[in-house]
């Protein structure tokens, strides 16, 4: 089956990055493609006599908003073929993405008289696309490389029929992760932050996790996650879906959530699923 796989996402978040990625991977990439062209594409790629079966298309806002009108109806047709058809989509705060501009020294596509007038309307007209992506990285804390190990994990071990899924714990101090599918807080358990001699220590250390864990709610809210992933995860699979990022949080990312993230982890791999796990604030 012909595989398409449709880069877009804010300016500034890593297109281009994402584009190397996927070229070193095998993929055939093509870069700037407007919508428009994406129907033509899909056409020649599947006349007689070629050999191409997965394509990575790199789609920008462009210098108008307009340019993006085409994409639904390219979309469709995408689908159309039988081909299958995701979407990878680059996200990252305002903040970042102000200054990777004021490094670069670059103007951002769509005309505006700041930046971030800029990047406000062009998330807001991607907002539809977003909803509709298969995969959401944020890119705020990540340099070139660690995106690079990003994508290569999640896509080096694709599979057609497989739920690929990631659990991050983190702080609701420094702001909620821009690409997860589910949160859950933890915050209401007990922290072992009050607790002096746990204070340095983390929810990897058997210390603090036996102290989380021994709360009874504890327990019960584990119970409940559990029950929760064998109505969800059935049905997601059911739906097509095949990336799923689940984001654990308490106040500062280093205790509470690590324990929660990682019995969550295991949870998963008893219904079969095989997560990778990510500590987005341990080392704050």
């Amino acid at each position: 089956m012909t595989e398409f796989l449709l880069i877009t996402g804010l300016s500034g978040a890593g297109r281009s990055n994402a584009a190397n990625t996927f070229e070193d991977l095998g993929w055939f990439v093509i870069d700037n493609l407007p919508p428009a062209l994406i129907g033509k594409v899909a056409d020649l790629v599947r006349a007689p006599g070629s050999t191409t079966e997965r394509i990575a298309l790199v789609v920008g806002t462009g210098p108008l908003l307009e340019y993006l009108d085409a994409l639904p109806e390219a979309l469709e047709t995408l689908r159309a073929t039988g081909s299958r058809v995701r979407i990878l989509f680059l996200e990252a705060s305002d903040e970042v993405l102000i200054r990777r501009y004021e490094n670069t020294r670059r103007p951002h596509p769509l005309p505006a008289d700041r930046v971030s007038e800029a990047i406000a309307q062009e998330r807001e007209a991607l907002d539809e696309v977003k909803a509709q992506a298969d995969v959401v990285v944020d890119t705020t804390e990540l340099n070139v490389h660690q995106l690079r190990d990003r994508l290569l994990e999640i896509f080096s071990r694709d599979a057609e029929h497989d739920l690929q899924t990631n659990v991050v714990s983190f702080g609701f101090k420094f702001g909620v992760p821009l690409d997860v599918d589910m949160v859950f807080d933890c915050r209401f358990l007990p922290n072992p932050h009050w607790v002096d001699e746990l204070r340095p220590q983390t929810g990897l250390d058997d210390a603090v996790r036996d102290y989380v864990l021994d709360q009874p709610e504890s327990g019960e809210f584990l119970e409940k996650l559990d029950d929760l992933l064998g109505l969800l995860l059935p049905a997601f699979v059911k739906e097509g879906k095949s990336y799923l990022s689940i984001a654990v949080g308490c106040t500062g990312g280093r205790h509470r959530s690590v324990v929660i993230a990682e019995e969550l982890a295991k949870l998963l791999a008893k219904r079969g699923v095989e997560p990778t796990v990510q500590h987005r604030d341990v080392s704050r």
